[in-house]
């Protein structure tokens, strides 16, 4: 179960220790009593002693199982202690483009919210706005995702274009530190008039297994066309085969010549 607030723990911590404390005052009465009736019980009413002797066993053992169910619910209830955060409250994420105005108050609202990791910001809203997340000071100053940083800005989309059509966008807090959304709907207009608010998100109790997750592997872009691939090696040729024969021929005819030349002489 997702809680909602924090005050809600401390009061049904405090509600359980009350119940308990009455609950161990009543068995601690009715054990004496009980004791009490059983001491002027005459000794051939053993069956009766029996009984009442069994009823204080059994109030005994449920003494013992209460603070053992107390801790495991108390265990429970932390490892979903995570909070579900609507922007806005009711009056949701929305803006009236006929009064240039926010349906709330929103710098407001998240100043009074303790936000951690885990936790769920819920908007609901229509196409008519957006919800742009960004790590960035800047672009939050500007109302514009524009020249913002793939990295450190974020956009969410409902799924459709369809102008006034409902719908409830959720965004999982996963970093500590500083952050900011808006609406850049109607060109920047609606966050210049309200529609923007930045939180600090804390550690808390850390991110839950389903969203501490290993981040994907960087990707590597292909290359874009055939020609950008590597080519294979290409053999250079430095000499024509042709020359080599000729340079061959005139080798041969010019030591014939310098035997013929011997030959005479001789």
């Amino acid at each position: 179960m997702w809680s909602h607030n924090n005050n809600n723990k401390r009061i049904t911590c405090l509600t359980v220790s009350s119940c308990y404390s009455l609950y161990l005052t009543y068995v601690t009465i009715t054990t004496s009593h009980l004791f009490f009736r059983s001491s002027n019980v005459s000794s051939n009413n053993s069956a009766h002693c029996f009984h009442m002797t069994m009823a204080v066993v059994d109030s005994m053992v449920f003494l013992f199982l209460l603070p053992v169910a107390l801790f495991f619910n108390s265990a429970a209830s932390q490892s979903t202690g995570y909070t579900n955060h609507t922007v806005g409250g009711s009056a949701g994420w929305f803006f009236d483009v006929n009064t240039q105005k926010a349906s709330a108050d929103y710098s407001a609202w998240a100043a009074k919210q303790t936000f951690n990791l885990g936790d769920t910001l819920v908007f609901n809203t229509n196409t008519n706005q957006t919800v742009i997340q960004t790590y960035n000071a800047t672009t939050y100053r500007n109302c514009t995702a524009d020249y913002a940083s793939d990295d450190d800005t974020f956009q969410y989309q409902g799924g459709s274009n369809e102008f006034g059509k409902a719908m409830t966008i959720t965004v999982s807090l996963t970093l500590e530190g500083q952050q900011y959304y808006f609406s850049e709907a109607d060109d920047g207009s609606q966050c210049l008039n309200g529609m923007a608010f930045d939180i600090k998100v804390r550690h808390g109790m850390g991110l839950p297994p389903s969203l501490n997750q290993p981040p994907p592997p960087p990707y590597v872009e292909p290359p874009s066309t055939v020609e950008d691939a590597e080519s294979p090696p290409i053999t250079v040729v430095t000499s024509s085969p042709n020359g080599g024969v000729r340079s061959s021929a005139r080798l041969f005819l010019a030591v014939f010549v310098l035997v013929m030349l011997v030959l005479h002489l001789v």
